[in-house]
């Protein structure tokens, strides 16, 4: 990997980089931004970043007259080249069903599949590749495992614990468990620092918590919990954990043996690779253990009259016709992250959050979220803010009408984090370069023209 990772950069391959390829590319700013981003593009390609955003064709063209920047990474990544030819490929040489037929296009179909199954395992170090159940996002997982384990395992009286943090792919299902079972749901808050009070959690944890449910890296405060340590505190006193882990995946090296969580989810779509497949990870004995989430064909032993038997995992959870395509578009983008190698990654991306936070704290009058970063405390390379007296919806659409950047507004999917925040909505900088430059000008800029109205 790490000879892979060294030849890449020494060659400038153009591989993906999720966030980064995808931000911005563009070097310090001017007086248009016309001339800002001709200049940039005359600019050496010495960065990451720079050497992997060619691979993008949704990035070049323009918004306004403005080269796009696209910051939205949070929400979904953009794609490179390579996932869209094994996409057209598949459907245009080998579109077939998988597990069914013996002809040949099923049986490269098959192969394809299951070997994009054996790329995620590797990837985030499964023991074995029956531990990946592939599903349509992280949020069908969040419910399979709310369903399938959550329904026959929690009763009236236990506790689920989460923290005030989470995104509501992970809390949801777990209100529709507590509203069937009569168990509670138990929230962590803050610290003073903006991050989930982690001492808070360990004195929560008692006999009658069932399960634990945490993010690995928040989409808003970009801060990242000790999952290790939460593992081991849960299971002193017998819960499970789930990990919501749609925010590490991409962008750190996430190696799910270590962690020692009972189940870990995470999405294709923030990851470069296609909507509509992420998948979930669960040891054997545990899948093994557990009923059906979806009733069809090919998640079945054998069917009788009044019942049936079910296949073993991963097939039990997969019913009916798998988006088996996109699975094998996954399988290819984590290739293309794998080429470059993820602590490489991981590298990069901590030197342009401090970068994007610093820059951030010289726009007047904003207000950032989350931790600061530090030597000890490292914090994902997003800002959630909000500006003085500024709607974050009105900055989203000017500077994306007059500057050609695509940021997000909104609550994020996390309005319980927004209210114990004390706020309604926010900004959304994800994963940009490190040349941030421009985009900062442009959010000063906007910030400009609207106080002017006013």
């Amino acid at each position: 990997m790490a000879r892979m990772a060294a030849a890449a950069a020494a060659a400038a391959l153009r591989c993906c980089l999720p966030g980064l390829a995808m931000g911005s590319g563009f070097v310090g700013p001017s007086s248009s931004s016309r001339g800002r981003h001709a200049a940039a593009e005359a600019a050496p390609a010495a960065s990451l970043g720079h050497r992997t955003r060619v691979d993008f064709p949704i990035l070049h063209q323009e918004l306004g007259g403005a080269k796009l920047v696209y910051f939205d990474n949070g929400a979904t990544s953009q794609k490179p080249s390579s996932i869209m030819k094994t996409l057209d490929e598949y459907y245009r040489s080998y579109n077939s069903n998988v597990h069914r037929g013996i002809h040949a296009l099923s049986a490269k179909a098959t192969d394809a599949y299951e070997g994009a199954r054996r790329k995620v395992a590797n990837f985030v170090n499964a023991a074995d590749s029956r531990e990946i159940v592939f599903t349509r996002n992280a949020t069908e997982a969040i419910n399979l495992v709310a369903y399938s384990w959550g329904l026959s395992n929690i009763k009236q009286g236990d506790e689920i614990l989460l923290t005030v943090a989470e995104h509501h792919s992970a809390i949801v299902p777990w209100q529709f468990v507590s509203q069937k079972t009569g168990a509670t749901l138990k929230y962590v808050g803050l610290t003073k620092e903006e991050v989930p009070d982690i001492e808070q959690l360990k004195g929560l944890l008692s006999n009658k918590t069932k399960m634990v449910v945490v993010h690995h890296v928040s989409n808003v405060l970009g801060s990242m919990l000790p999952i290790e340590e939460i593992v081991t505190w849960s299971k002193r006193v017998g819960a499970k954990v789930l990990v919501d882990a749609c925010q590490s995946v991409p962008h750190m090296p996430v190696d799910v043996q270590k962690l020692g969580a009972d189940f870990l989810v995470a999405s294709s779509h923030k990851m470069c690779g296609p909507t509509g497949v992420g998948f979930m990870h669960g040891t054997f004995e545990m899948l093994s253990s557990m009923e059906p989430f979806l009733g069809g064909g090919e998640m079945i032993a054998d069917v009788f009259n009044e019942k049936s038997t079910y296949a073993e995992p991963p097939s039990r959870f997969e019913a009916g016709t798998p988006a088996i395509g996109e699975a094998i578009g996954l399988g290819a983008a984590i290739d293309y992250l794998s080429c470059i190698g993820m602590d490489q990654i991981h590298e990069y991306e901590k030197e342009l959050a401090t970068y994007l936070y610093e820059s951030l704290l010289s726009v007047p009058n904003v207000r950032i979220y989350g931790p600061a970063p530090s030597q000890t405390d490292h914090r994902a390379p997003l800002c959630s803010f909000n500006v003085e007296n500024v709607h974050p919806t009105d900055i989203a659409d000017i500077i994306n009408l007059q500057h050609g950047v695509a940021i997000r507004s909104g609550h994020h999917c996390a309005q319980i984090l927004h209210r114990t925040l004390g706020i309604n909505a926010s900004l959304h900088f994800y994963n940009t370069q490190e040349e941030v430059d421009v985009s900062i000008h442009a959010l000063k800029d906007t910030i400009d023209f609207l106080t002017s109205k006013h």
